[in-house]
């Protein structure tokens, strides 16, 4: 009996060792009172908790080992803190204006390293040339070109030592070799992104350097090539195990989101194909999809913020058709199409129909703006790209419209303000 209290009792102790707390002091102005907190997924965010403020700071319980990159979302003001576990206690504090959320301080250890490298990362690519130029121009013994060459000497120097922190060397590492835009890379081909895939550890799906090395990947043949390389790949990583499938519902989205019509199906059908157990990743992007395809019952949304409707839920909205459009009042392509729906939504309602808007925007103050001025049914969650109806709807950008039938079926999903013109006959 004391054998097995004592086995139970090192377990127990294990298992507490690997849970971490997360720290986060605000100040007494900062008025959101709940946070939620994510882990990432390839590049999904995961909802892991969430926490109500007490005093000016919260403290979240992680349970189970996680190393990777985190978000703390804000979703009453629609702020986010990205940072990183090293499977280890988390601590910061930030500043802010106006509510919103300005200087940062990460004070472990893990995320204060991480934290200044990325800003290194950052300056290398995009100032570090600049720089270089600049310096020729200066060669006397000045304070600017004492600052100058300190500046260059600091974003030359190698990455310090990073064995401590192995998620931070992982990214470091990876990031180098396959995302960095430097003049010293040479070129990464297929056989060796799909090594780094198929031989890197679960920290690749925590990194969120999944999607932009497989960016890399669609970019390093001919496009002529495209399906055969793509075949490759998918080869290589087995569509039968998680992470196969998490690379499949990757590449899938990246079709979607480039107007890769063809790819996108070709390889949507076979992921709706495999006979397999399948993951929960691959499962929401085959429904999704699924959802938004034409013939399909348009999912119902009940509205947030409506105006110009007493409809409590886009079902409410009786009308023989219904335009749905995504948008928002930074996106300048939507400047210059929903004016041409402005002049036709008399005509809209004379056969019938209605439109209704959905809004990515996360500011009040432009969206109540630019909603004054749209005679439709307009709704927000201003959350921007984290609101629910981006994922529902399968929005990857702005804008985005679909045509419903008087039962909700989708029966077009144009590309664009007169393409919907077109197809209700409004001309």
């Amino acid at each position: 009996m004391k054998k097995i209290i004592f086995i139970l009792s090192v377990l127990a102790a294990n298992s507490y060792e690997a849970q971490f707390k997360i720290n986060v002091e605000a100040p007494s102005s900062f008025t959101p009172k709940e946070v939620y907190l994510y882990t990432l997924n390839g590049s999904k965010d995961v909802l892991n908790g969430k926490e109500l403020k007490k005093g000016n700071s919260w403290q979240i319980s992680v349970d189970k080992p996680y190393t990777g990159m985190m978000k703390l979302y804000f979703p009453e003001n629609n702020a986010s803190i990205n940072f990183i576990s090293e499977n280890k206690d988390v601590k910061m504090k930030f500043e802010t204006e106006k509510d919103k959320i300005v200087n940062i301080d990460y004070l472990d250890e893990a995320n204060h390293v991480m934290n200044e490298m990325q800003d290194v990362q950052k300056k290398k690519e995009f100032i570090l040339p600049a720089l270089y130029q600049i310096q020729e121009y200066y060669k006397t013994k000045s304070d600017f070109a004492t600052a100058l060459n300190n500046e260059v000497l600091r974003l030359s120097k190698a990455t310090p030592d990073l064995s401590k922190f192995p998620f931070v060397t992982y990214y470091s590492t990876n990031y180098n070799k396959f995302l960095e835009k430097s003049a010293k890379n040479s070129v990464v081909t297929h056989d060796e992104i799909i090594s780094f895939l198929t031989k890197s550890n679960e920290m690749l799906e925590s990194s969120s350097l999944l999607r932009p090395v497989l960016v890399a990947y669609l970019n390093a043949g001919s496009s002529a090539t495209l399906g055969a390389d793509v075949d490759k790949l998918l080869k290589a990583v087995n569509v039968e195990t998680p992470r196969g499938q998490t690379v499949l519902s990757e590449l899938i989205e990246i079709f979607d989101t480039y107007g890769m019509q063809d790819m996108k199906d070709k390889y949507l059908t076979e992921a709706k194909s495999l006979k397999c157990t399948i993951n929960e990743r691959l499962t929401n992007t085959i429904a999704t999809n699924v959802n938004t395809e034409i013939g399909a019952t348009f999912p119902n949304y009940v509205f947030n913020r409506v105006t110009n409707t007493k409809a409590k839920s886009l079902y409410d909205v009786k009308a023989d058709k219904k335009v749905i459009v995504f948008w928002a009042s930074t996106c300048s392509h939507c400047e210059s199409e929903l004016p041409k729906l402005i002049e036709k939504y008399n005509a809209v309602k004379a056969i019938k129909g209605e439109v209704i808007a959905f809004s990515l925007d996360n500011d009040a103050v432009p969206y109540g703006n630019k909603v004054k001025m749209l005679p439709w049914i307009n709704d927000s969650e201003l959350k921007g790209w984290n609101s629910s109806f981006a994922d529902t709807y399968n929005v990857k950008a702005t804008p985005t419209y679909y045509i419903l039938d008087s039962n909700n079926k989708i029966i077009a999903k144009p590309d664009h303000a007169a393409d919907v013109i077109s197809y209700l006959k409004l001309n």
